[in-house]
């Protein structure tokens, strides 16, 4: 590691993969709907051109020159050519294999055997070839380390402060299995905005969002808020999973409730036949009458459509250093 002292992390006997059971689902509120057949065809809104061109493939190759990932490739991100052109990119730290098995996610699955202490330094350096205005630094769920990863995304946010001063940073975190100091860990480095999915609705977490807890989720939100007053949280959904109109509004309100206050709505999309099927495309109109549902409820930014993901318009939603008391 370059310029830090070195980081102790210590590791917790590796944890087994959460296991993708497929039990039935609970009998479904009024509005929900079921799984529409596996080879029904997109929609023509969903359909995007391929990413390419010059600008594109020299970046791919510095991310991959540098041994590096990134949601925008390993989770088959949609808008990954837009996000780049625009100076945004969100990097995966802490490996490429998940300890969970969400059924919705295209990451893969397994025991990761290496942790890389000198990833963070790598990211800066990426940052800094890529001439990043906003960078997001988001993470596989590492269950089998005893801090779920939480010192390496600070020292991450550490190496980025001092390689790219005026990049901003957003952090994507895992729930940390709940752990407070972990999160404190994270918020001490300094983060712009802290982000953390909460992905679906709380009748679907069982069956979706396998070794999660939708009130762990929340409460991780309410500390960030509650540790740093000033510091923006966020959080995110996906639809299309089988969720009714109510239960979705109840999430939102939920969210404003613990002190989030940016939110990202998208439509699923499934990975592969071996994930949760999609339960229905939304029409862009009921994307759009969500976005003004969400201002209503008082978030102070919301991204709501069909190909929203996460990190959309990530650097539209920093708020100025100056006005956090920031330089």
């Amino acid at each position: 590691m370059t310029d830090s002292a070195p980081l102790h992390i210590p590791i917790a006997p590796a944890a087994a993969p959460h296991p993708a059971p497929h039990p039935p689902h609970p009998e479904p509120p009024h509005g929900a709907r079921t799984p529409e057949p596996r080879h029904r065809r997109h929609p023509d809104w969903l359909k995007v051109r391929l990413p390419g061109g010059p600008i594109y493939e020299e970046l791919r190759g510095t991310l991959h020159g540098l041994d590096l990932h990134t949601v925008c490739e390993e989770a088959l991100c949609p808008n990954v050519a837009e996000c780049w052109g625009h100076g945004t990119a969100t990097f995966m730290i802490l490996g490429d294999i998940c300890t969970r098995g969400c059924r919705y996610c295209a990451v893969d699955k397994g025991h990761p055997t290496e942790l890389d202490l000198d990833e963070p330094a790598r990211v800066a350096e990426a940052v800094v070839r890529m001439g990043l205005q906003h960078a997001v630094v988001t993470s596989v769920d590492r269950d089998d380390l005893a801090d779920g990863g939480a010192e390496l995304f600070a020292e991450t946010l550490r190496q980025i402060r001092t390689r790219a001063p005026g990049c901003t940073v957003e952090v994507l975190i895992p729930d940390f299995q709940g752990s407070e100091p972990s999160l404190r860990t994270v918020l001490d480095a300094g983060p712009d905005i802290l982000n953390h999915n909460i992905e679906t609705v709380p009748r679907l977490f069982p069956q979706i969002r396998l070794g999660g807890d939708y009130e762990q989720s929340l409460t991780l939100l309410e500390r960030a808020a509650a540790f740093d007053p000033g510091l923006p949280t966020k959080s995110g959904m996906m639809l299309g999973l089988g969720e009714a109109p109510a239960e979705v509004l109840g999430v939102m309100r939920d969210l404003r409730t613990h002190g989030v206050q940016i939110l990202t709505l998208g439509q699923y999309l499934q990975p592969t036949r071996k994930h949760a099927p999609v339960a229905r495309y939304l029409d862009p109109s009921e994307f759009v009458a969500l976005k003004t549902r969400g201002l209503e409820l008082g978030f102070t930014h919301v991204e709501s459509g069909p190909l929203v993901r996460s990190s959309y318009h990530a650097e539209r939603q920093v708020p100025s250093r100056e006005s956090r008391g920031r330089t």
